[in-house]
């Protein structure tokens, strides 16, 4: 089928709450110009110099979401347009979003990546990490990031079995932090988790917010 017609099916197939990142990595701005042209608008990069080139000739209006490991030196690049950043692993990297959002006046959103992977290449703070961070700092000493909820990555694998664990776990911590640290704030509501492999069993465990780019560009050449 064309990304149009990917675009169409998934919109179509996903329950109303769900929001859809189109993983658009390593694929050309008229590949996501078709997919914006079929109703698209929220897209997924991991290359923050990509990303910079593709949006100076792609409509104003679409929301990007940085979804990739960041490094602090790139977070000035992005400022002054992301709208989320998916892959927040460490206090250093919030702290950098709060200054370079400051900066242009902005509030970025922010998830906060949990490791949830049987995989040692998969990155995120564990789950313990999580809330002592969450546990050490104030919230009011960031009014430019808005804490959004989490993301995390399910292991690679056939074991479906294992993938439902691994999502459960994530959707009970999401709940957890929430009602801990965020009783008062309405920002954090967002459960990202399930790509083109595994998105179905991801709603299935809570998620609201899903990445999928094969199932809608095919596979990268």
């Amino acid at each position: 089928m064309s990304i149009r017609e990917n675009i169409h099916s998934l919109r179509t197939s996903l329950p109303k709450d769900v929001s859809l990142v189109a993983v658009s990595k390593f694929h050309p701005a008229d590949n996501i110009q078709e997919a914006y042209d079929a109703g698209q608008r929220i897209f997924g990069e991991s290359r923050a110099q990509e990303l910079v080139l593709k949006k100076q000739s792609l409509p104003e209006d679409i929301e990007w979401h940085f979804i990739g490991q960041l490094q602090s030196n790139k977070v000035k690049d992005i400022a002054p347009f992301i709208h989320t950043i998916h892959s927040i692993d460490s206090l250093k990297l919030i702290e950098e979003v709060e200054k370079q959002a400051g900066k242009h006046g902005r509030i970025i959103r922010i998830l906060l990546e949990i490791h949830i992977a049987r995989e040692e290449t998969k990155a995120g703070f564990t789950e313990e990490e999580c809330k002592d961070l969450l546990s050490s700092i104030h919230l009011e000493d960031y009014p430019h990031v808005l804490f959004g909820g989490v993301m995390g990555m399910a292991t690679y694998t056939e074991n479906t079995e294992q993938i439902h664990q691994e999502f459960h776990r994530l959707k009970v911590l999401f709940d957890e932090i929430k009602s801990i640290y965020f009783t008062e704030k309405k920002g954090f509501n967002v459960l990202s988790m399930g790509m083109s492999s595994d998105y179905k069993i991801a709603i299935s465990e809570g998620s609201n917010m899903v990445r999928i780019g094969s199932n809608i560009f095919g596979e990268r050449i």
